[in-house]
C-alpha cells in the first residue's frame, strides 16, 4: 500500500492511497478494502463448491445498506442483470439458495450464511473484523476508504496516470446577487470535487465566471457616476452590485419615454401617418441612453480598447479576490478561475466553421441557428448560434469553451454543475458538440443538475450575496449558542464557532435529500442542534474526540488493543458499520449524491448514542478500556473522514458547542438529542 502526494487545501486533512496488488476479479482491492477480503473468500469457496464461475458470483457480490441484511448479499435472479453477468441458472433461484447456502463450506472468516427468498446473507464473524477492520482505520487514518485505482487511465498499468476531471461549479456573476443556484452550485461541485480526489483522479476545480457582455458596459458607466475607490477595494462584490442597481434604474426610467415613442410610431404607421420626425425624436433619446452608451462600450471591449478592459479587468479581479476569500470558509479553493470573457474569438470562428461545414447549422432572417429538429432531437427545439448583428450567444462561448478545454486539458471527464433550470441548454450544448462531429468528446461531458432552494432572503430582505448568507447563518447559530449560558461561558471564540457551526448547518442541509430535490431554507431548522442537523454531526464528532482526551490512553498505542474482547452487539454492529466505509465512498462516487454519505454518517451516529452506556470506557478494566476507545477512535477517524469528503470542518472540543445535545433517541421518522453526560 502506498500513499499519494497532500491533496489539495479543500480536502488537504484527507490523505489518498492505491496498491500495486492484483485480484483476478475486477475492481477488487483487499489491501485497500476490508469488505473485498471477503468478497474474494465467499466468490472463491462458493465457486468451487458449486462450480459457478467465482468471477460471475464475485461481480453479484453486493453491500447491503442495513445491518440485518447482512455485510454482503449475493442475488440469484434466472434472469440477466444489467449490473452483473448471468449465473447461467436453470434451477429455481429459491431453490437454489437454499442449497448454496447448504453447500457453503466451513469458514474462519464468515458464518453459515443465510437465505431470503432468491437472495443469500453473509455474515462477517465479529472476531476477524474488528481485528481487520480496526487495526486499518488506526493506521490508515484519513487515508482509511479512499482507492486510488479507481482514478487510474489502466489499473492494471499505473504508469499511465490518473484520469483527469474538470468540475465547473459555483459560477457567479460579477457584480450580480450570488443566489442560491449558486450557493448549492459551490456545495455540490466542492463535494464532487473531493470524491473524485479521494477516488484517485486528477480534479481541476474550475469557476466559470459570468464576466462579459453588455452588462460590463453598463457596470463601467456606472461607476463614472457613482463609483467609490475606497468602497471598490474594501468590498467590490457588493460596491459593484450597488453601482450596477443605480445605474439600471437610470436604463428603467429611460425606458418609458422610449416605450411610448415606439407605440406612438407603430399607431401612426398603422394609420399610414408620417413618422419621420418621431423616429427622429427616438433615435436622439436611444442615442443618449445608458442602454446604447454599455452597449457602445462593451463593443470597444471587443474591440480591444486597453482603458476599457483595464477597467473591467480590475473589476474582475478585485472580485476574484473577494470570492476567494468566502469560498475559503466553505473549504473550497478553486484550480482555475475562467469565464465567459476567457473563450477567444478563435475558438467561436473554428467552432461555427465546424457546424456550417457539418451542415448543423442554418441561416434564419438574418441569425444563424441549429434547428435541432433537422437532425433528430425535436424536444430541444431551436438554438440561436450567432444573433442578427453578428454577436454570439452564451450557448455560442459554451461550444467554444468546450473546445478549448479539450485543447488544454485533455480531460476523460467535464462535469457541469448547474441548476435543472438550465437542462436544455446543456442538453443542446452536448447534442451541438456531438454533431460537431465530436461525439466522444461529448460523451465525456455531463451534467450534475439539482433542485432549487426556496424562500432565501436575509433577515432584512435584501438581495443574497454569499457573505449574507453565511453571516445571516452564523448569526443565528450565535443566538442559539447564547441559550446555554453556562456552557457559552466556556467557549473560546464564540463568534468563529458560530460561524463553524453556521457553515455546516448551511452545507448539511444542502445535502439532505437527493440533488434534484429543492428545499426551503429553513435557518431555525438547519441550526438546531436536535435531529439529523449539521450542529448534531459536528457534537458527535466533537464528543469523540473528548472521550480520546479524558480516557488518557495513548492514541498510537490503540491498535494494540486486543479486540477479541469487543463481543456486544452494539460492539459488533458498530464494527461491521465501520467496514462499509470504503464501500460506501465507491457507491458515492457513482450515485454523485452528497446524501449517500452523509446518511451513512448519521446511522453511525445514532449507533454511537445508543452505545455510550453499554461500551463505557471510564470505568472499564484496563484492557477493555483500551479496547473500547480503539473502537471509539476508529469511529471518531471514519466519521472525520466523511465530513471532510462533505467539505465540512470537524469541531474537536465539545465544549465549543454548548448547545443541549447527546444521546440521539429514534422516534418515529424524528431524533430527539438530550445530554447523555457519560
Amino acid at each position: 500500500m502506498a500513499s499519494a502526494a497532500n491533496l489539495p487545501a479543500s480536502v488537504e486533512a484527507l490523505s489518498l492511497q492505491s496498491t500495486t496488488r492484483t485480484s483476478k476479479f475486477a475492481g477488487c482491492f483487499p489491501s485497500l478494502n476490508p469488505m473485498d477480503i471477503y468478497r474474494e473468500h465467499i466468490a472463491e469457496e462458493l465457486g468451487k463448491a458449486t462450480g459457478i464461475d467465482s468471477e460471475k458470483i464475485y461481480a453479484r457480490l453486493a453491500w447491503t445498506n442495513t445491518l440485518d441484511k447482512g455485510d454482503l448479499s449475493l442475488a440469484l435472479m434466472s434472469r440477466r442483470s444489467h449490473q452483473a453477468p448471468a449465473l447461467q441458472i436453470k434451477k429455481n433461484p429459491q431453490e437454489l439458495a437454499k442449497e448454496l447456502a447448504e453447500k457453503f463450506p466451513q469458514s474462519d472468516l464468515i458464518q453459515p450464511p443465510t437465505y431470503f427468498g432468491t437472495h443469500m446473507q453473509f455474515f462477517c464473524k465479529p472476531r476477524p473484523l474488528a481485528n481487520t477492520v480496526l487495526r486499518r482505520i488506526l493506521t490508515e487514518k484519513s487515508a482509511y476508504g479512499t482507492n486510488g485505482n479507481q482514478g487510474l487511465k489502466d489499473p492494471s498499468d499505473p504508469s499511465k496516470g490518473q484520469k483527469k476531471i474538470i468540475i465547473e461549479f459555483s459560477s457567479p456573476n460579477i457584480a450580480k446577487p450570488f443566489h442560491a443556484g449558486h450557493l448549492r452550485s459551490t456545495i455540490i461541485g466542492g463535494f464532487l470535487a473531493n470524491v473524485h480526489t479521494v477516488m484517485g483522479w486528477d480534479v481541476v476545480k474550475m469557476n466559470y465566471l459570468g464576466d462579459w457582455g453588455k452588462q460590463y458596459g453598463l457596470l463601467a458607466n456606472g461607476y463614472k457616476y457613482f463609483g467609490n475607490e475606497e468602497a471598490l477595494t474594501k468590498d467590490p462584490i457588493n460596491h459593484l452590485f450597488d453601482v450596477y442597481v443605480k445605474v439600471n434604474r437610470i436604463v428603467g426610467d429611460q425606458e418609458k419615454p422610449i416605450e411610448d415613442f415606439k407605440n406612438q410610431i407603430k399607431s401612426k404607421k398603422e394609420k399610414s401617418e408620417d413618422v419621420s420626425e418621431l423616429e427622429a425624436e427616438l433615435a436622439k433619446l436611444v442615442d443618449v441612453s445608458e442602454d446604447e452608451k454599455a452597449r457602445r462600450y462593451f463593443k470597444s471591449m471587443e474591440d480591444g480598447d486597453q482603458d476599457a478592459l483595464a477597467l473591467w479587468r480590475r473589476f474582475r479581479d478585485l472580485s476574484i479576490e473577494k470570492y476567494k476569500q468566502t469560498y475559503a470558509r466553505l473549504n473550497i479553493d478553486f484550480d482555475a478561475y475562467s469565464g465567459e470573457s476567457q473563450v477567444k474569438g478563435e475558438s467561436m470562428t473554428a467552432a461555427y466553421e465546424a457546424m456550417e461545414k457539418a451542415g448543423v447549422s442554418e441561416k434564419s432572417e438574418g441569425a444563424v441557428i441549429v434547428d435541432f429538429t433537422k437532425h433528430g432531437a425535436k424536444k430541444l427545439g431551436k438554438a440561436i448560434i450567432v444573433r442578427k448583428d453578428g454577436t454570439p450567444l452564451y450557448l455560442t462561448r459554451d461550444i467554444g469553451a468546450i473546445t478549448e478545454r479539450e485543447e488544454e486539458y485533455h480531460f476523460d471527464k467535464m462535469i457541469y454543475v448547474v441548476a435543472m433550470q438550465q437542462d436544455l441548454h446543456l442538453a443542446q450544448l452536448f447534442k451541438i458538440t456531438e454533431l460537431m462531429g465530436h461525439k466522444d468528446l461529448a460523451s465525456r461531458c455531463q451534467h450534475i443538475n439539482f433542485g432549487m432552494v426556496r424562500g432565501m432572503s436575509t433577515r432584512k430582505g435584501t438581495v443574497k450575496f454569499l457573505d449574507d448568507i453565511l453571516r445571516d447563518v452564523g448569526e443565528k447559530m450565535h443566538e442559539v449558542m447564547k441559550k446555554n449560558e453556562v456552557k457559552y461561558q466556556q467557549v473560546e471564540d464564540p463568534v468563529q464557532t458560530a460561524d463553524t457551526l453556521g457553515i455546516t448547518a448551511v452545507m448539511v442541509q444542502d445535502m439532505t435529500g437527493k440533488r434534484i430535490n429543492g428545499y426551503d431554507f429553513n435557518l431555525d431548522a438547519m441550526t438546531s442542534f436536535e435531529g439529523d442537523t449539521g450542529p448534531y454531526l459536528q457534537y458527535a464528532h466533537a464528543r469523540l474526540c473528548s472521550m480520546t482526551r479524558k480516557s488518557g490512553l495513548n492514541v498510537d498505542e490503540l491498535s494494540t488493543a486486543n479486540f477479541d474482547l469487543l463481543t456486544e452487539q452494539h460492539a459488533v454492529d458498530l464494527i461491521r458499520l465501520l467496514a462499509q466505509w470504503p464501500d460506501v465512498l465507491l457507491q458515492t462516487a457513482k450515485t454523485l449524491e452528497p446524501i449517500t454519505v452523509l446518511s451513512y454518517l448519521f446511522r453511525m451516529t445514532h449507533m454511537l448514542s445508543s452505545s455510550y452506556e453499554v461500551l463505557n470506557v471510564i470505568n472499564s478494566e484496563p484492557e477493555l478500556k483500551k479496547a473500547r476507545m480503539a473502537l471509539y477512535a476508529s469511529a471518531r477517524q471514519v466519521l472525520n473522514n466523511g465530513m471532510r469528503v462533505l467539505g465540512l470542518n470537524p469541531v474537536e472540543r465539545r465544549r465549543c458547542i454548548p448547545g443541549q445535545v447527546g444521546r440521539v433517541r429514534q422516534s418515529g421518522s424524528k431524533y430527539k438529542a438530550e445530554e447523555a453526560g457519560k
